[in-house]
């Protein structure tokens, strides 16, 4: 497993993903179908918010979030009109539980910030929900050195990401290193070194508590 060591001593920032990077996407998701789940039962008494809950997750595990709402909707006969609230959700939830780091990134983390390394988060997906789930991270003090990128953000102004946040922070490719999860790295990254997340993360992806 890897650890700051194994971060070569010339690689001036270290750009991370978000979301299976530095905290399991699904934490996320979960507490939102929680929410929405309250939310239905307290408006229409129907269906059970632990019955429903329990059907997301599951359904969310097992088949992922396409359509997920569309399925909730046919074993419980919820009104389409509620799709807008689940969607809305998803970008505004105020979760009942902070967001964990995964243990082996929270340490990764502060020994990079104190050997000097910057530490910037590159992020796709929209980027107000992505706000709002920095907005809901345990950070243990990291949220005052973090700089955040939105990919989408970039892209609408027909720049690329990469070569941005290359620029902005005055470093060479070379002088990067980014971490993702995903099977591949994505197209684009302006011959920035890729590493998996799982080279740090190993077998355990334990939660810093």
């Amino acid at each position: 497993m890897f650890t700051h060591v194994d971060i070569e001593p010339h690689k001036k920032a270290v750009v991370f993903g978000l979301d299976d990077v530095l905290f399991p996407k699904k934490d996320y998701l979960l507490q939102v179908y929680y929410l929405f789940a309250n939310l239905l039962e307290y408006t229409e008494t129907v269906p059970p918010a632990d019955d429903l809950t329990a059907f997301l997750k599951k359904a969310y595990e097992h088949q992922g979030e396409t359509d997920l709402f569309e399925r909730a909707a046919e074993v419980f006969g919820i009104d389409a009109k509620y799709k807008a609230s689940f969607d809305r959700l998803h970008v505004t939830a105020k979760l009942p539980l902070k967001l964990l780091l995964y243990r082996p990134m929270l340490d990764l983390m502060q020994e990079l910030n104190s050997r000097g390394t910057l530490l910037l988060v590159l992020t796709p997906g929209n980027p107000a929900m992505q706000l709002n789930k920095l907005g809901q991270v345990a950070w243990n003090g990291l949220e005052r050195v973090l700089k955040v990128y939105f990919d989408e953000e970039l892209a609408k102004g027909d720049v690329d990401p990469f070569s941005f946040l290359l620029a902005d922070n005055g470093l060479l490719a070379d002088q990067a290193l980014y971490i993702h999860a995903g099977n591949t790295a994505p197209a684009g990254i302006a011959g920035v070194e890729a590493v998996h997340v799982s080279r740090f993360l190993g077998a355990s992806a334990d939660l810093a508590y």
